[in-house]
């Protein structure tokens, strides 16, 4: 009976669980108490999960390489549901000894979870990041509705910390409102942004390209620096993704989303998280459903580059990277 496809099973895919063989694992950040609008999204993980299920064996069509062998779902990490600051307190012992193990994937959770995750990282990796953003939202505010930290400063914070390189920080999708002050912090740091009307008709990998470029010859330019990838399930637009806190209209499309995902396969990626899956909100799993086919492509993408470089769990790869064309 456990081969039936849709039975209820606890990991990611029914991938084994809590081995620490495997060179890429999952764990789940069930924590939602910085949403400010619709909560939920601590019944993110489970969702995803249940969502992976219909990827069957895995085997992606693009990267011809699946999950299955090479990855361990480690469940959600034990984490109080109390105040933001315990939540984090209560988190940070338990990420250095998983990046020492595994390529990490998080599924969170609400955008809360990313600042201590990436300080994780600048400490794991002693450097700071690149950081590619998918997200309706800037999350550059310097503070959370009268609040120090929360779903919305995590960016801010990164940057302000030493955590990310601002000139490494890309965000894409953003379409909320915003002051002008953090709606173009990023760029006024020297990063990139594209904003959703900008990429308004560009769907497949030939369109896109020229965003595709502009961002892999930054990163070339920085000499392809660990690169994080920071997944808001609402970049995507409600009619993809209903199931989120803080939906926003006019957000970028599945196929868009997935070219921009496969495209970022030849960086240097050390992590990513997606976050901000709301179940309660959701409708025929859509949110899930993209949420798991996006982990799933980053999995194989990073399998697929694994084949050719090996640089070690949660270490950066080498340094050549795929050539860019000036622009």
């Amino acid at each position: 009976m456990s081969a039936f496809a849709f039975l209820s099973h606890g990991s990611f895919m029914k991938l084994p669980a809590h081995d620490p063989q495997k060179p890429f694992a999952l764990a789940g950040i069930a924590w939602d108490g910085a949403t400010t609008h619709r909560p939920g999204a601590r019944l993110g993980p489970a969702a995803i999960r249940q969502a992976s299920h219909m990827l069957c064996d895995g085997t992606h069509p693009l990267f011809d390489t699946s999950p299955e062998g090479h990855a361990t779902d480690l469940g959600d990490l034990p984490l109080p549901n109390t105040s933001l600051a315990g939540m984090r307190a209560a988190l940070a012992p338990q990420l250095a000894p998983l990046l020492q193990r595994h390529h990490m994937v998080w599924l969170g959770g609400d955008h809360s979870i990313t600042l201590p995750l990436l300080q994780a990282y600048r400490a794991h990796l002693g450097r700071p990041l690149a950081v590619i953003h998918f997200d309706a939202h800037c999350d550059t505010w310097s503070d959370h509705f009268g609040e120090p930290s929360g779903h919305g400063t995590w960016v801010y914070e990164a940057i302000e910390q030493g955590l990310v390189d601002p000139r490494a920080m890309v965000q894409l999708g953003l379409r909320s409102a915003a002051e002008r002050a953090a709606r173009e912090y990023v760029r006024d740091q020297g990063g990139l942004i594209y904003e959703a009307r900008a990429l308004r008709g560009l769907e497949s990998p030939a369109q896109l390209e020229p965003v595709i470029g502009a961002i892999t010859q930054r990163m070339q330019q920085l000499g392809h620096p660990p690169l994080y990838i920071s997944l808001d399930i609402d970049c995507l637009d409600p009619a993809f993704a209903p199931g989120t806190g803080t939906p926003e209209p006019g957000g970028l499309s599945s196929a868009q989303l997935l070219s921009l995902m496969e495209a970022f396969s030849t960086l240097n990626c050390v992590g990513m998280d997606c976050v901000e899956v709301a179940p309660p909100f959701d409708h025929a799993e859509l949110t899930s459903n993209a949420a798991a086919h996006m982990v799933w492509t980053y999995l194989c993408a990073r399998l697929s580059r694994a084949s050719t470089a090996s640089p070690g769990p949660g270490a950066p790869g080498p340094a050549a990277g795929p050539a860019a064309t000036a622009r």
